[in-house]
């Protein structure tokens, strides 16, 4: 489990992120929706690490891990798994040493016990026999599937996506949300992610958390926000005529 408590950030005299408190549980696929600049970006970075908390703690499993030395934080750093908008993969680096960076960086693995742990994560995310492709030869689902089977070559116990399904086509989009939610569970991880793709939150929100300017505005789950009556959610997430029709649809069969 991830928990927040009472987290503000302030960048000199401007509060972003403001008494924000929430838990995000283990094996539950939880996202954080906002419009942008609403503070969802900074507070997933802040939960990492790579923002500075101001006040509150970022906890997890009962560690205060924004109070933790540099060594402490590189141990739970260890146990989490990073998918990064636009996947993030080293262009220099081929499919299978792309996987086995983490590998690399934490463990002392012999190299074939690493060629074999970064197959077994390829295949797990249905990608076989592309360890020498380069970034440059894979389409844009293939290189979010290389950055999940990078994520997970840990065993990580923490999974934080940010915007995974960016630059997607609806379709690899469900390929992809489905992935993280096969894994999510299966690996019993504590999953969070930063979304503005409403068919993520509709689909595999088992809890959803709604940011606005800077607080907690609305928290619960994919079929809560149907027939939620809170106003700022309904504008950020039925503003189109297709999401009126759907939340419309959703009501009449009260």
């Amino acid at each position: 489990m991830i928990e927040v408590r009472d987290v503000t950030v302030r960048f000199g005299e401007k509060t972003v992120i403001n008494l924000v408190s929430t838990a995000f549980e283990r094996g539950r696929t939880s996202l954080v929706i906002g419009r942008s600049g609403s503070g969802k970006t900074v507070l997933l970075k802040s939960i990492i690490g790579l923002v500075t908390v101001t006040e509150g703690d970022i906890m997890y499993d009962g560690a205060v891990f924004n109070k933790l030395n540099f060594a402490g934080q590189k141990e739970i750093r260890k146990e989490i798994g990073m998918i990064f908008q636009g996947s993030a993969l080293f262009d220099s680096l081929n499919v299978e040493k792309n996987v086995m960076f983490p590998l690399d960086m934490f463990t002392e693995m012999s190299h074939e016990e690493k060629r074999q742990r970064v197959n077994c994560c390829l295949k797990r995310v249905n990608l076989e026999k592309v360890n020498k492709l380069s970034p440059a030869e894979l389409s844009g689902g293939m290189k979010k599937r290389v950055a999940i089977a990078r994520a997970i070559a840990l065993n990580p116990k923490y999974l934080l996506c940010d915007e995974p399904n960016s630059g997607l086509d609806p379709q690899t989009s469900i390929v992809i949300d489905n992935l993280i939610k096969e894994l999510t569970e299966e690996y019993n991880m504590t999953t969070i992610i930063n979304t503005h793709d409403m068919n993520s939150v509709l689909e595999i929100g088992d809890k959803v958390t709604f940011i606005y300017e800077g607080h907690i505005e609305w928290e619960g789950t994919k079929d809560d926000i149907l027939h939620s009556d809170n106003m700022h959610l309904d504008e950020f997430v039925f503003a189109s005529e297709l999401g009126k029709k759907v939340k419309s649809s959703a009501l009449s069969k009260k």
